[in-house]
């Protein structure tokens, strides 16, 4: 079987063969090439949005879309002036990201709690994990009627909704994280002696929380997902209220500048908790990625 010869490999005797890796510009000139490829990056992240908001100008004054149906940029923008020069659209942020704050960080500190405990404890696991699984499968919407009973058609109601779904999703990543934590570095530690609280500290804390942090940056954007649909069904105020609102007496440039916010404050939050991620974590890689770099 003859050997293949990548580039750069050279040949000694008849029966060896010996290869040889030329560098490539990331050993050679590693400042520059991260700094390029964090330039396309960037390039990317911008580009296509602003292109997908190009494509809807050109379809809206092209009449290739209704006008009446779908409001020119020009009129968008007007409208996202009026509201914030009335104050509604100050306050409507204010209170929807006050809303998904509160409830994210009560659901998040629950469901960490209960899934770590969960992960560390068979016992525990199996007599929990049913149980949660069952409520896990249920739309948590369908229990606003039950919370409304509960606390009432207040702002309380909503923070236990958005919690509690924050819960589930929490849950679940960081048991899975604790469970997935390899046998033989909890043997390690328990053989050289550590108890309880270092076995958390420097073998499952470090070991799960990459995974942890997945589940709460998908728990950040469920968490704007439900709150805006708890605003639709019972908001008087808020981003959910306004778009519910535009849609209700045609003000429909009101209630797509309020959508695009959301998708704003979805994207920070869920940056937000990623950079908190790489705080924690500086040991965790960024990206794994085996694509073009």
């Amino acid at each position: 079987m003859t050997a293949l010869r990548p580039r750069g490999a050279a040949l000694e005797g008849t029966d060896s063969t010996v290869l040889v890796r030329q560098p490539g510009p990331q050993e050679l000139h590693p400042r520059r090439t991260r700094g390029r490829r964090r330039a396309l990056e960037l390039t990317l992240a911008i580009g296509i949005p602003v292109a997908l908001v190009g494509l809807y100008q050109l379809a809206t004054s092209q009449r290739w879309i209704d006008p009446r149906l779908y409001p020119t940029l020009d009129e968008m923008g007007r409208n996202t002036r009026d509201l914030w020069n009335s104050g509604q659209l100050w306050d409507a942020i204010y209170i929807s990201c006050k809303r998904a704050l509160i409830g994210f960080l009560f659901g998040a500190g629950g469901g960490a709690i209960v899934g770590y405990l969960m992960g560390a404890s068979r016992l525990l696991r199996a007599a929990l994990e049913p149980t949660l699984s069952m409520l896990y499968t249920v739309p948590k919407l369908a229990l606003l009627p039950v919370f409304l009973t509960i606390f009432g058609f207040g702002e309380r109601a909503i923070y236990v909704l958005i919690a509690v779904t924050v819960f589930f999703f929490v849950w679940i990543s960081t048991m899975a994280a604790v469970m997935s934590v390899a046998v033989g570095y909890r043997e390690a530690a328990s053989t050289f002696g550590a108890g309880r609280w270092q076995m958390f500290r420097h073998v499952l804390l470090p070991g799960a929380l990459p995974q942890v942090f997945v589940g709460l940056r998908i728990a950040a954007s469920v968490s704007i997902l439900v709150l805006v649909g708890v605003e639709f069904v019972i908001g008087s105020s808020g981003l959910g209220y306004l778009i519910n609102q535009g849609r209700n007496l045609l003000l429909l440039g009101q209630a797509y500048v309020c959508i695009v916010i959301v998708a704003v404050i979805g994207y920070l939050f869920m940056a937000l908790v990623r950079l908190i991620g790489r705080l924690l974590m500086p040991w965790a890689p960024e990206d794994n990625a085996i694509g073009p770099q």
